[in-house]
């Protein structure tokens, strides 16, 4: 008799241990979920998270709500989804060498291994400038800010954002100096551009394509060593041609989830990741039109895909004077 209950017990275990693996992953919200956009309306982060939200709403059930809320070059939005309730209906999304590089810049007390990471497509910077301008080609331009020091203006999203990061590695491996105008968003540091308020911007191809496309930004260069191909505007050639040697890691986007939630959460998330977002053509789609490489990850090959990039970033940023604390004391040694 207690043999056959100790069997009985051993199958139950074994039932329960095969089942809740399954169980796990099939976490059904009953509210909505708030997805914190940190940037404004209409920018590089904002796009693909709609895009990514609305593949995510399909598999959930449930839906997700796009809350922007800008500030402080995306910190303040990451903040309000790091101090939320640990229950799995707040998550944050963006630039992962942004949230990588808060604690670098003394901005938020968080590193890129405080969230698991759901990475969706990445992203290009791209040299564009005001067609009113004289800038031809990419040397015109920086042979201009060597001219004139600190007086060709540059709009960007702000300090970490994905175009400011790609004028400080251009700076330091040129050695040229420009005028920084920041915006809440990459979005209107592009309209910005467009509308003469600075001569150049350095955000992202998605950010720039429709308005390259319309022939009201001139591209000059991808920040990049390979070329970029644009869908609807043809090749845009690499910086690396007009200065040799240069190299940019890959800028990846997503969206970010705090560690500390349910583990069913998370392993809900994944699921989704791996059978949908994965497989999506509509964030394909997405990516091909606007000039992004779709390459979705998770787990521990999201967060090794994008230290190349935090690196590159936090220890630019701090050898620029622009960040309070040293990487290699947060875990970001020098690459």
């Amino acid at each position: 008799m207690q043999k056959r209950l100790l069997l009985q017990t051993a199958a139950a275990a074994l039932a329960l241990g095969l089942a809740l693996p399954a169980a796990a992953q099939n976490w059904k919200p009953t509210r909505p979920i708030n997805l914190i956009v940190p940037w404004a309306a209409g920018g590089s982060t904002d796009q693909v998270t709609r895009v990514t939200a609305a593949e995510m709403e399909k598999a959930l059930g449930q839906t997700i709500v796009i809350v922007n809320q800008p500030g402080a070059s995306g910190a303040i939005g990451t903040k309000s989804a790091l101090d939320a309730p640990k229950d799995g209906y707040t998550w944050t999304a963006g630039a992962a060498q942004d949230l990588g590089t808060y604690q670098t810049l003394g901005s938020l007390n968080s590193g890129i291994r405080d969230w698991h990471l759901f990475l969706n497509v990445a992203n290009i910077q791209v040299i564009g400038v005001n067609p009113a301008t004289p800038y031809k080609t990419a040397k015109e331009l920086l042979d201009a800010m060597k001219a004139k020091p600190g007086q060709v203006s540059v709009a960007t999203a702000g300090v970490t954002s994905a175009g400011h990061n790609a004028m400080e590695l251009i700076s330091k491996q040129t050695g040229v100096k420009y005028r920084h105008v920041t915006y809440d968003g990459g979005n209107p540091a592009v309209v910005a551009t467009v509308s003469g308020e600075a001569e150049v911007t350095t955000q992202l191809a998605v950010e720039q394509a429709d308005m390259i496309r319309g022939k009201r930004l001139r591209p000059l260069a991808a920040v990049s060593d390979k070329p970029l191909e644009l869908e609807g505007y043809g090749v845009i050639p690499p910086l690396s041609l007009t200065v040799p040697g240069f190299t940019a890691p890959a800028n990846y986007f997503g969206i970010f989830i705090p560690k500390g939630v349910p583990d069913d959460v998370v392993k809900t998330v994944e699921r989704i990741w791996a059978e949908n977002i994965m497989k999506s053509e509509a964030l394909k789609k997405y990516a091909t039109s606007r000039g992004a490489l779709f390459n979705p990850q998770y787990g521990e090959a999201a967060q090794k895909i994008v230290f190349p990039a935090i690196q590159a970033n936090a220890w630019v940023l701090f050898e620029g004077g622009k960040a309070k604390v040293s990487p290699d004391t947060v875990g970001i040694p020098k690459p």
